[in-house]
């Protein structure tokens, strides 16, 4: 199949890209290299894929580029690309509002001349719950970031196209996704990179916020197999463990062998307290269950730092 996958530079959708050309598919790449981190590290993943001949990769703005050209004989749109992150949602709304309102509003008015079109997957966050993000889909959206607000008005863009021009639509829900090229302002990434480098740890509030970690491998396999999914679904995808920052720190200890220097700040704006995904919905439609235990993957991200 012919898929166009946008913010493909990405932590997660570079590895998504990777994944389909392994496939056999072919892959209309999208990225604008908006500088919330600095562009090397998406140069870096963009080597993974860029030159594979299945590939077309485009350095394009969804909020003031040509998409219409790209998506002839698209049958899959992996709408991956948005700016992320809690604090900077604060102080810099109008970026989050244009690259997660704007550029999915001005996409979805682009595909709708995308006559083979099967799915438009559309990448959500657990955000969209709020405070405690524990539960199946049913429930309530109460988003306490100006970023969760901005990525449910993605969701309600999608669900206003597909009842209004028939969207083809599934919407993924992202628990606390981790691994290999994880943006360089994770918290993961910066735990792993001051054990590595002798640093010290900020922990922000009591350190006991528990995330649902979900690797990114298992994390990109629920959404290749969400082209199959109904219409209309939405989905939590996450992968199954929970852990709170100390545990986290723990593991990584154990891994680097080397031990953390924390220091303590209060709590950040909007942080979510609990989040765990209940994804029995999307077994139970297209069978998919997470593989990769917490502590493996979590090395192989200490490794890949380690290497990068």
């Amino acid at each position: 199949m012919r898929c166009f996958v946008t913010g493909a530079a990405g932590f997660i959708a570079s590895h998504l890209c990777e994944h389909l050309l392994g496939a056999g598919h072919e892959v209309v790449a999208v990225d604008a290299f908006i500088p919330y981190y600095p562009r090397e590290f998406k140069e870096a993943n963009l080597k993974h894929f860029r030159s594979h001949p299945r590939c077309q990769f485009h350095e394009l703005d969804l909020r003031t580029g040509n998409i219409e050209p790209l998506l002839a004989g698209v049958e899959v749109v992996f709408h991956i690309a948005a700016t992320a992150g809690l604090l900077k949602s604060w102080t810099d709304f109008e970026l989050y509002n244009s690259c997660n309102v704007t550029a999915t509003q001005r996409l979805l008015a682009a595909v709708q001349k995308a006559a083979k079109l099967r799915r438009f997957i559309y990448a959500s966050t657990s955000s969209v719950y709020g405070l405690f993000s524990a539960g199946d889909e049913t429930l309530a959206t109460r988003p306490i970031s100006p970023y969760g607000v901005t990525k449910l008005a993605g969701e309600h863009l999608c669900q206003a196209h597909a009842q209004a021009f028939g969207l083809p639509l599934v919407v993924l829900r992202y628990f606390s996704v981790y691994g290999p090229r994880q943006r360089p302002d994770m918290g993961y990434y910066h735990f792993i990179r001051a054990l590595l480098n002798g640093g010290a740890i900020t922990v922000f509030g009591d350190g006991m916020q528990v995330r649902g970690n979900t690797y990114v491998d298992d994390c990109v396999a629920a959404t290749i197999a969400a082209v199959e999914a109904p219409v209309c679904e939405i989905y939590n995808l996450g992968g199954g463990e929970t852990a709170s920052v100390w545990d986290i720190l723990g593991k990584l200890e154990k891994i680097t062998g080397r031990s953390a220097k924390t220091v303590t700040q209060a709590g950040r704006l909007g942080d979510q307290r609990y989040t765990q995904a209940d994804t029995g919905k999307l077994y139970r439609h297209l069978g998919w269950r997470p593989t990769t235990p917490l502590d493996d993957g979590l090395r192989r991200q200490v490794e890949w730092q380690q290497s990068s």
